[in-house]
């Protein structure tokens, strides 16, 4: 992914709602499943990382990119921007 794709993206996430948050008890498998859910629907998504979580917003972001998937966008303080291509047809893709 290139830096302007990049920036592209982050802009877009500037304006979403969070879709969820991981905390103490880092990520079940439900969790996950819900985010790769999310990210089918969406295409790119917004976790907030608790301050109580064990591991800090930049690990937990590159865990969570390779365990969906997906490309690890950004992270923000404590916001992880993630983006995952749909494959579902008829489906209004972001355009970079």
């Amino acid at each position: 992914m290139t830096s302007k794709q990049r920036s592209n993206l982050k802009s877009l996430a500037a304006n979403i709602a969070p879709v969820g948050q991981v905390g103490k008890g880092g990520m079940s498998e439900n969790m996950l499943r819900s985010f790769s859910d999310a990210l089918e629907a969406r295409e790119l998504i917004k976790i907030n990382v608790l301050t109580n979580a064990e591991e800090d917003a930049k690990d937990l972001g590159d865990e969570l990119a390779a365990r969906l998937s997906a490309e690890c966008v950004a992270v923000i303080g404590r916001k992880v921007i993630l983006y995952r291509r749909s494959s579902r047809k008829n489906f209004k893709h972001i355009e970079f």
